[in-house]
């Protein structure tokens, strides 16, 4: 049976579905310049896909992902008539044109709008956001699936299996999230043999002394713990229940003081970390945890507390759950052919799930209830809905 194009409906406009002022309130316009400029790309020539319009582009294929890459562009060519660009759809006789402009678009300039926008969104009223004054993060790595290329194989890189080679290369990608609101902040990205730790270390500019970060036990080494100490956020790490600590001090409430070393033949030296231990079962379960934790202090994080917060790292699963299966397809690779378009793509994404957490939180706080409790689903809804007026910018010049 011959496959055909995925299309939206003759009369659809872009419109329609994507709220663009919504996603220019949260990825400015003004920010995207600053972007390009600070990236060398800005220029006055003149062309039929300016960079500013890719960028935005870019943020909406991870919204329309099984649409074809022409159809979308065909349906933001109708949207963005505030860019002042008369191309009609039969214009676009392939991929070609638009691949051509991506790739002048790079994938520096999405990254560094990235890391210009998405900052912690949440304030003092946001619930579930602070414990006793830290703001609430956690870190942890996930994957991507990568269409089956040469070159995508030779950058990237593939996971090992038994029987030959995986289905498709992998990238492997690094987060720090801001818990109470599910907004990514920070990200690294490289080959699938980068480790988790390697690229956290990237990350760690970003915390801040009034943070608290959770992360399990792939981050639970000396190295990966005595750089996030140096930051001055706190700490509430996962570890291995073969790691000795030694017990100095048992606290009243169950937790011990002991000293985090290098390695055992290190423990007579004088290099250690002062850390409280917390271990614990949940009840129902065999499992038994064991934390780490910067806060010495038993009056300032009681055990229990802490316990039951280290669960909270969940919610950064529950955030990659939503770009891997919410936006994106289920089981789908990401769609772009090449290295620097696939993490042009991945940023993309990035940028369309912190708009839509933005959405999010700003629906919470006006109606005093924990952004966990609003569906993503349905903010991805409302991010799609028609908007009878959008405010822009206008652009007389293009890229």
């Amino acid at each position: 049976m011959a496959r055909t194009k995925a299309q939206l409906a003759d009369n659809f406009r872009e419109s329609d579905f994507l709220t663009l002022a919504s996603l220019l309130g949260v990825v400015p316009f003004e920010a995207l310049c600053n972007a390009l400029t600070k990236c060398g790309l800005a220029t006055q020539r003149y062309r039929k896909l300016p960079l500013e319009l890719m960028a935005y582009y870019v943020i909406c294929l991870s919204l329309y992902s099984s649409i074809s890459l022409q159809e979308v562009l065909r349906c933001i060519l109708e949207g963005f008539d505030w860019l002042k660009i008369k191309m009609p759809c039969g214009e676009i006789k392939g991929r070609g044109g638009i691949s051509r402009a991506r790739n002048r678009l790079g994938y520096k300039a999405m990254q560094c709008l990235f890391e210009d926008v998405c900052n912690p969104l949440a304030q003092p009223d946001t619930i579930g956001a602070f414990y006793r004054g830290w703001r609430l993060m956690a870190i942890d790595g996930t994957t991507f699936d990568l269409p089956d290329e040469q070159r995508n194989h030779d950058f990237f890189g593939r996971p090992p299996c038994s029987r030959g080679k995986t289905a498709f290369p992998q990238l492997r990608m690094t987060t720090l999230l801001e818990i109470g609101t599910r907004a990514i902040i920070g990200a690294a990205h490289g080959p699938y043999s980068e480790g988790e730790n390697t690229q956290g270390k990237r990350l760690l500019p970003l915390l801040q002394k009034d943070m608290l970060l959770l992360a399990d036990r792939g981050f639970g080494c000396y190295p990966f713990f005595s750089e996030c100490i140096k930051t001055g956020a706190s700490l509430v790490f996962r570890i291995r229940s073969n790691m000795k600590f030694a017990k100095e001090k048992i606290l009243p409430d169950g937790s011990f003081l002991s000293t985090f070393y290098p390695g055992a033949e290190q423990r007579k030296k004088t290099n250690g970390i002062p850390v409280r231990v917390i271990e614990y079962a949940i009840k129902g379960s065999s499992e038994k945890y064991r934390l780490i934790t910067s806060i010495l202090k038993e009056e300032d994080a009681p055990a229990s507390e802490l316990a039951a917060l280290y669960h909270e790292r969940w919610e950064i699963e529950l955030a990659y759950d939503e770009l891997k299966n919410h936006l994106k397809q289920p089981g789908a690779a990401l769609r772009s052919k090449t290295p620097e378009l696939i993490i042009q793509e991945l940023f993309g994404y990035l940028l369309a799930h912190y708009t839509i957490r933005s959405l999010i939180h700003q629906a919470a706080r006006k109606n005093k209830v924990d952004p966990d409790r609003l569906s993503f689903i349905n903010a991805v809804r409302i991010l799609c809905r028609k908007i009878t007026a959008a405010h822009f910018p206008p652009q007389t010049t293009g890229n």
